[in-house]
């Protein structure tokens, strides 16, 4: 079964805990007051008695059952679809792991669609349930609520972040140019995700603290988005600042090893050329013909010698002073 969870609420407080969506339809209408089904991955069957019922956009339903989407608020009539990307940072392989929660909000009604885990909003309902002043305000009271969550837990992941871009920046000069550079493609990559999961909602949450559809938003609910905004504004400032960081630290990387490689390159070519001199003079005189008046020198070939180290000492010398060597 997907059902969460499912009650009535009149003037901030649970009346009733209907046991099928049908008897919640039925006291929807007698209580007068609104409705929150909580649903975890439902059946297309079952999103569609949802939708039936409230009259839900074909379109928003599509949308929820297929996941994927990116966070957004849609309007249908009087009834808001959001979609919001909650995120979850796991210490145990430090990685960041993305869910997706979808909210159809009227003014009578509020339906959660979980497609993850986290945010667990069995701890938000509590939260409100403790709060009937602001329960009492409604569906929009709810949609808030889930928001707020949904931000606070971007705090944990954003630190997460921010540890392992500490690390990268003490390996940097360390070396391990193979590992690190996947490392920093790997954080990037997260770093861009958390991005398209919180820069939207800049706009989705801007919108929702102006108006509820024709309608303008309750004062306190307004103030409640209007936190949540600037909590999100926070949020996305750091993210973008991450990615600069890792942007700064790829080009650092990548850098170093060019030296590291030019520097493997001069060592290289200073030894060859070190060596060039016995492998000249070894060539010339070692050639197996006698019409070389050296030859036939006392000290002819203790005098090439001599030249050679020689000439190796000169090359040596000049390398170690450019610093080759």
């Amino acid at each position: 079964m997907t059902v969460i969870d499912n009650a009535i609420y009149v003037d901030g407080v649970r009346t009733d805990n209907p046991e099928t969506l049908d008897e919640t339809f039925e006291l929807l209408t007698e209580r007068r007051g609104f409705a929150w089904i909580d649903l975890d991955r439902p059946s297309p069957e079952e999103l569609q008695a949802v939708a039936d019922e409230f009259e839900l956009h074909p379109l928003a339903i599509e949308d929820a059952l297929a996941g994927h989407q990116r966070a957004k608020l849609e309007r249908y009539g009087d009834t808001q679809f959001v979609v919001l990307r909650p995120a979850f940072y796991r210490d145990d392989i430090e990685k960041v792991e993305f869910g997706e929660v979808h909210l159809f909000v009227g003014s009578t009604f509020v339906v959660t669609v979980r497609r993850a885990a986290r945010p667990d909003l069995n701890v938000v309902r509590e939260r409100l349930e403790a709060a009937p002043d602001l329960l009492a305000r409604g569906p929009q009271a709810v949609l808030y609520a889930v928001l707020d969550r949904v931000v606070d837990d971007y705090a944990p992941v954003a630190l997460g972040l921010e540890n392992d871009i500490d690390e990268i920046e003490d390996e940097l000069f360390e070396g391990g140019a193979t590992e690190l550079s996947r490392r920093i493609y790997e954080l990037s990559r997260e770093v861009m995700m958390f991005q398209r999961a919180t820069h939207p909602l800049l706009d989705v949450v801007g919108e929702l603290k102006q108006h509820v559809g024709d309608h303008a938003v309750d004062i306190e609910v307004a103030r409640g988005f209007r936190d949540v905004l600037d909590h999100t504004h926070r949020i996305v400032d750091r993210i973008d600042a991450y990615r600069a960081l890792l942007e700064n630290a790829l080009t650092t990387h990548l850098t170093l090893v060019g030296q590291d490689q030019n520097d493997q390159v001069k060592k290289i070519s200073s030894w060859a050329a070190i060596l060039f001199a016995p492998t000249l003079v070894g060539t010339i005189y070692g050639m197996n013909f006698d019409n070389m008046p050296e030859l036939h020198w006392t000290f002819g070939y203790p005098l090439a010698v001599a030249a050679m180290v020689a000439m190796g000492g000169v090359l040596y010398s000049v390398f170690r002073r450019k610093g080759w060597l």
